[in-house]
């Protein structure tokens, strides 16, 4: 399923750079995006597309890509700034952290990302949708991101144990929407502009 990044080195292309991101879904926490340069004729059946795997298949799979990936990058866009430019334009902004991030002496010369246009000086980028099943290095791209939200959000879980961040992962699960509820969003850390939170911050005012 994942054998199109062949067909581009095939055509040419020296090294191939796979990004996706990871967060756009959740109430809190910053979006991640994850850029990987997988070696040419590479192939691991452990990779595939994030949302596909369970946390102990991406926890293996992100061993691999660290292990055997020629470079990968990591970008962050905390919550604050996702309600200042939406979340869309974080994800974008993420990714090109990311692809910044990446350090490697011989340049890349093209980025394959999942269904986000990016103009980057010198670089070619193609979006395709549904790239993280079709692309290795996308779909490495995305388990690099979400493994390491959620190592963030697990961390974090440690500091806000009442909101269980480390089951839910900030998503608005029953257990983080009582959490909300009882507690009201954490500042800095939940998203304003998501309206179970906006909901939520309105709720704590009036009782004040």
């Amino acid at each position: 399923m994942l054998c199109q990044d062949k067909e581009f080195y095939n055509k040419g292309y020296n090294l191939i750079v796979g990004v996706d991101e990871a967060g756009r879904g959740p109430l809190c926490g910053p979006v991640v995006a994850g850029a990987v340069i997988l070696p040419k004729n590479y192939y691991n059946e452990h990779i595939n597309d994030s949302k596909k795997l369970s946390q102990k298949q991406r926890e293996i799979a992100f061993k691999e890509i660290l292990k055997n990936a020629v470079c990968f990058g990591i970008g962050y866009v905390s919550a604050e700034e996702i309600d200042k430019i939406n979340i869309y334009e974080a994800s974008r902004i993420a990714m090109i952290k990311a692809i910044k991030n990446i350090s490697i002496k011989q340049e890349f010369d093209l980025v394959i990302s999942d269904d986000m246009p990016m103009k980057l000086p010198n670089i070619k980028v193609i979006p395709f949708i549904k790239g993280d099943a079709k692309f290795e290095c996308v779909a490495a791209g995305s388990i690099l991101a979400k493994v390491c939200r959620d190592h963030y959000m697990i961390a974090m879980s440690k500091k806000y144990p009442l909101y269980h961040f480390d089951k839910n992962k900030g998503y608005g699960t029953k257990e983080h929407m009582l959490a909300l509820d009882k507690y009201g969003p954490i500042k800095g850390f939940h998203r304003y502009t998501y309206e179970p939170v906006r909901k939520s911050f309105v709720k704590q005012l009036k009782l004040f």
